[in-house]
């Protein structure tokens, strides 16, 4: 995009993560946002920041420091740059979700969309090995672990917004 994304414009909101937090505050009881920095953002939430990794822009990093901060046993974790998936989606993957598993993700016509499903405790261990391997392959790790993927047909809902036209093309659907 060449600009972070979740400080673009998005709806009646004066940026998309903001967007992202107002909306999925009304299915989740509680609603953190993952980030490097959390003074970069001027409005009040729940931040979890990775200081440890400040070089790794990359998910793996995050969900490290996610299992360190919360005593969960598991989490919903959706990008910012998806801002349709809606709660159609998200109920369906937490129905689908079950404890036996490390991981219910959602595909798109056999496309995982690892930044969009449900992770498990189970993982943190693999999460660790793979930030101190320098490995972040979201997709091999969901190959390689008790994954439950749950596929979905609607391309509007998995619409990510990494290339301006894709943001242009979300601006007009929303």
């Amino acid at each position: 995009m060449g600009e972070d994304k979740a400080f673009l414009p998005f709806g009646d909101f004066d940026t998309l993560i903001e967007f992202q937090l107002s909306r999925l505050s009304k299915i989740f009881k509680s609603v953190y946002i993952s980030c490097k920095d959390k003074n970069k953002f001027d409005f009040s939430a729940n931040f979890i920041e990775d200081i440890k990794t400040d070089s790794i822009f990359a998910p793996t990093a995050g969900f490290v420091t996610i299992f360190d901060t919360l005593s969960c046993e598991n989490f919903f974790a959706l990008s910012v740059d998806s801002p349709f998936i809606s709660e159609k989606e998200i109920n369906k993957l937490i129905k689908k979700d079950t404890k036996d598993v490390d991981a219910t993700i959602a595909t798109l016509y056999d496309k995982t969309q690892p930044m969009c499903g449900i992770y498990h405790r189970s993982l943190e261990d693999k999460f660790k090995n793979m930030l101190k391997n320098d490995n972040h392959k979201l997709g091999l790790l969901l190959k390689n672990s008790n994954t439950l993927f749950v596929d979905f047909k609607d391309e509007k809902a998995f619409l990510n917004l990494n290339h301006p036209h894709e943001y242009e093309k979300a601006l007009q659907l929303i």
